[in-house]
């Protein structure tokens, strides 16, 4: 296999890996509250998703690194193809339930494993010296498209689909499970296992509480992991304030909930598609900004002042509301992905192949509790103060965020010290 070779399947792993949950997103409320369920009992299903990812994310993690990243990503996608059929035939409350906790299962296995998969093969190809930054940025473009393009899909499907044959409404989980059958037999068929350390897979089994306090202590215990884990926090709050307030707020000045779901929509695809020109900007920014730091901080400081426009912003209404707010959420993506990505190559660097995916669900796990602190206290101060005050102290925080990247220390990773580079056979 060559570089290229790697990289064209680590992108249409990426991609297919996240298209799924683009083609659910835009109806699966919808088809919940359509089947009879309660907000509430929406809220729940969603929050059992979260509690479940949450709880396997380090494990999972863990598993990546013991048994290989080939063997969790196939039973991601198999566990995606069964939630997806299942949220498409559920009618009552306990089988959305079910289908969540399946979904978070997914989501987990899902957590990290293809992005180790790549790095691990790059260093076998060009040895611990490789250039991470273009491959993850194209593999985080991609991504982005596959949400942009899922999401306007999902949302057109039930359009498409004549009522006599299947509900509207739960066509497109159908279709999404499709594209992760599809994804299933690519990991089966196209990702060789990169030769990486393996622990006992009966140790790791039998000590799954130390392992998530290993990899907790092993984030913690780096200046450079630490670091890169409260960034990782700052985003999820950054994220939360967004999915928690933007909804609201362009359905306010649309001035109807449908007439603001439909410019909700179209703002989330724009906003994926800023992330994906933000991924694809990342090397080039941390080229222009002297290193990835460098460039992690501009991502930040664009981030802070998108969401500081929204609560300069967030008193205008009719088309200048709703222009100043779709601008904010593009350029704020853009400048999010940034950050994500260089902190991802970080990452990268800073770990070695024994721990790549531990770490990288530590990661998602800081992000995630990130967006928990941002659910509690920000939903109360919009309430309160108004959604204006609460994007001001999400600003203000992404600003502080930019700190974490001065004078970041030098990656002390075993990755960086000497490993055997290997020379594959062409694709």
């Amino acid at each position: 296999m060559t570089a290229r070779s790697a990289l064209r399947r680590y992108m249409l792993v990426s991609f297919l890996t996240w298209l799924p949950v683009g083609l659910m997103m835009a109806t699966m409320v919808l088809l919940m509250t359509a089947r009879g369920l309660s907000l509430a009992e929406v809220g729940l299903a969603v929050t059992v998703f979260s509690i479940v990812t949450v709880s396997l994310e380090l494990p999972t993690g863990g598993l990546a690194d013991v048994i290989g990243r080939r063997m969790v990503l196939a039973a991601s996608a198999a566990f995606t193809v069964a939630s997806l059929v299942l949220l498409s035939m559920s009618t009552t409350f306990w089988m959305f339930l079910v289908s969540g906790v399946i979904k978070g299962v997914a989501r987990a296995l899902s957590s990290g494993p293809a992005t180790s998969w790549y790095v691990d093969t790059l260093h076998e190809i060009e040895g611990p010296g490789a250039d991470l930054k273009p491959g993850l940025a194209r593999g985080g473009a991609m991504e982005s498209v596959a949400l942009c393009l899922g999401v306007l899909a999902g949302g057109a499907v039930p359009l498409l689909v004549p009522p006599s044959l299947i509900f509207p409404l739960a066509a497109p989980p159908l279709v999404g499970a499709v594209a992760a059958a599809v994804l299933l037999v690519v990991v089966v068929f196209a990702l060789p296992e990169p030769a990486h350390a393996r622990r006992s897979l009966a140790g790791v089994l039998r000590e799954v509480p130390a392992t998530v306090v290993a990899g907790a202590r092993l984030a913690l215990g780096s200046a450079v992991l630490r670091r890169l884990t409260l960034a990782a926090a700052s985003s999820g709050l950054l994220l939360m304030s967004i999915e928690l307030l933007t909804p609201g707020r362009l359905a306010q000045v649309a001035g109807t909930a449908e007439r603001g779901s439909l410019a909700y929509a179209v703002v989330s695809a724009l906003g994926f598609a800023g992330s994906a020109m933000g991924s694809a900007l990342a090397p080039r920014v941390a080229r222009l900004a002297g290193g990835s730091a460098g460039g992690a901080i501009a991502g930040a400081v664009l981030a802070a002042l998108s969401v500081g426009s929204l609560a300069a912003t967030s008193g205008l209404g009719g088309a200048a509301g709703l222009a100043s707010a779709g601008v904010a959420y593009v350029t704020l993506f853009v400048g999010l992905s940034v950050t994500s990505l260089l902190c991802l190559e970080m990452t990268h660097n800073a770990v070695s192949a024994a721990e790549r995916t531990t770490v990288t669900s530590t990661s998602s796990l800081s992000l995630q509790s990130g967006g928990s602190v941002g659910n509690l206290t920000l939903g109360v101060l919009a309430t309160q103060a108004g959604p204006g005050a609460a994007w001001a102290v999400t600003a203000v925080v992404t600003l502080a965020s930019a700190l974490l990247f001065v004078r970041m220390p030098a990656p002390t990773g075993s990755s960086r010290s000497p490993v055997p580079q290997a020379r594959c056979g062409s694709d």
